[in-house]
Formats: C-alpha cells, structure tokens, sequence
C-alpha cells in the first residue's frame, strides 16, 4: 500500500474524501458537526495552505494512501505547540487530527498502513509523543486503541443551551481576580500533574505565565471570564470563549460552537467525588453556558481529563456528552 506526503496535484482527492469525512461525522452528531455550506472550499484553503509550502511541511503533514492509482485515504497531523502553562523542552507533541478518513472501498490494512506512515513521519519531525484527535464514536477510535493509545481528554458537548440568570455566586471576573485565579489554576494544575504527569507536565514558571493570559484575556471582547464567591473569595473560575480551529475540522460550521478549558472550582478537588453536591461548580457552568447564549453560541464543547470522575460526572449532570476526545500513546 503506497503510502506518501499528499501534493497540491492531490487536492480535488483529498477535499472529496474529507467530504465523505464530514458526512460521516455530521451523522454522530449533526448538530455539533454541522457542515458548512463552503465545505469544499474551506477544506481546500485549509490543505493548500499546507501543500504549496507556505507553511512549514515539519509541523503540518498531509499524508495520502494510494490504490489502483487512486487515493483512498488521507491523514493529517502536525506538530503542537505546548501550551505555555506546561513544560515543552521535550519537544511539540505530535497530533493526528479529526480528519483522517480512509473510504469504505480502500484494501484492507489500509487504515492500519496509513496511521503507521502518519506515527513514523510525526517522530521523524521530532514529536516525543504522540497524541490522536477523533469522534467518541468515529470508526478510527478501535484502531487507535489497538495501537495502545487510550483517553486522556474528552470534549463533552451540549446544545440548546438556554440563559438563566447569573447566580449570586458568580460574576465576572476583574483585574483584582487575577491572583486568585491563579491560586486555583495553580491546584488545578497539580490534580492535572497527579492525573498524568506525562501529558500534564507544569512548566516550573506556570503560575506567571497563566496569570499573564489571564490578565490578557481580560482584555478580549470574545469571551467571559466568570469566578465563583464564598466568603469574598475566589473559589472557582471559568472562560467562555470561542471554538478554536484546531479542535473542529474545516468542512465544518464553527460559528456557533463556544469551548471551555479554563474551568476549576474547589467542588472539583477530589476527583473522585464532589464537594458540596458540586453547587458552585454547577453555578459557574450555568453562567457560562448563559454567556455562550448571548453572545449566539449554540452548543459548547467543555474540555476535562478523562480520569476526573467527579469533573465528569458534574458535566453529564448538565446535559453534556462525550462528543470527541485526544488519545495519548502509551
């Protein structure tokens, strides 16, 4: 099975298989991963970009399987940049994104050939781990588990979301905040490092450096920031802000998707169980789902470590659902 870096030749192959893709996902959910009416062309910007060299091919790879003389599979991945809160002196990560599609017709083994191809060419380029991105229920996942990758982070979405009014408990968040944001960040931080040192591995200048964003986050009219008050201090935090790219593949509308990463309350702590039947946690999802609604958002996915049992199970107590999540490689 020929397997070998896709070229500006392959593009009408490549944006016709993510189309099937996109089909395919939209059914899991047609509501989150609805498709845009441009598909084609926002698959074509978003690939070409990488095929014609004008960005670097070492952190963006297109991959294609070849059969008959036809392509019958695609694989895209890129090297990560890590997040300036952990520790990245080993190197980006390398990802496997959403997008990686072999047709119904390919040979068998093809899916196996192309994802061993994408594994060697993000080590190549200098990944010191790797790291696949799927649908919770997409028809790769049985392959990446194969291939000894297991959950690490799951995207629990809702939609419908509907406004309520901002619990007494919650406000936005101000300047004045900051360094209590960061004293919570900071023991989220060390739960994250228990949970999988590994993946969640704190840069030694992580509080600074998060009290940096904070502060600039602040100052975008993009997005909320909301804390949770008990006894006028700060004892949890939230960010409502919009979908990034890189979680939400191209043929798909992310206009009215909003995200949340930023999110810790002292109900959390033990992560085995709920403080305080996880009242203020729940309040500040509440304020933030309100948020998304006024600002048009629809559905929101909410980032959590898979192995929080008590994070989880507050989200799936407010309607949400695992909808995709990041495999870590063991």
């Amino acid at each position: 099975m020929p397997i070998r870096l896709a070229t500006l030749k392959d593009l009408p192959a490549v944006v016709a298989l993510l189309i099937q893709d996109a089909k395919a996902r939209s059914l899991l959910d047609p509501v989150l991963w609805r498709i845009a009416g441009d598909a084609p062309a926002r698959i074509a910007r978003a690939a070409s970009a990488a095929l014609n060299g004008s960005q670097a091919l070492a952190r963006e790879l297109w991959l294609v399987a070849e059969h008959a003389g036809r392509i019958v599979g695609v694989a895209h991945a890129m090297l990560v940049p890590v997040p300036p809160i952990y520790d990245g002196s080993a190197g980006p990560p390398g990802l496997l994104l959403d997008d990686c599609f072999v047709s119904a017709d390919a040979p068998s083994g093809t899916v196996e050939a192309l994802l061993t191809a994408t594994e060697a060419a993000l080590v190549a380029a200098g990944a010191p781990r790797l790291i696949a991105s799927c649908p919770a229920d997409g028809p790769l996942r049985p392959f990446y588990e194969r291939r000894g990758y297991e959950p690490v982070t799951l995207y629990m979405a809702k939609h419908r979301l509907r406004p309520a009014s901002l619990p007494p408990s919650v406000r936005k968040a101000g300047a004045e905040d900051i360094p209590s944001i960061v004293k919570r960040s900071a023991e989220h931080r060390r739960t994250l490092a228990k949970i999988n040192p590994r993946f969640w591995h704190i840069h030694r200048e992580a509080d600074g450096r998060f009290g940096a964003w904070m502060g600039r986050s602040l100052t975008f009219s993009d997005r909320d920031m909301l804390v949770a008050i008990a006894g006028g201090e700060v004892r949890g935090y939230i960010v409502a802000q919009p979908m990034a790219p890189l979680l939400v593949p191209a043929a798909h509308e992310i206009a009215a998707i909003g995200v949340v990463d930023d999110f810790y309350d002292e109900d959390l702590a033990d992560i085995s169980a709920l403080s305080n039947d996880g009242m203020s946690a729940e309040s500040l999802l509440a304020a933030a789902e309100t948020a998304f609604v006024r600002r048009a958002i629809e559905s929101t996915l909410v980032v959590c470590p898979a192995a929080w049992p008590s994070k989880v199970a507050l989200l799936e107590r407010r309607g949400y659902r695992q909808a995709k999540l990041w495999m870590l490689k063991r």
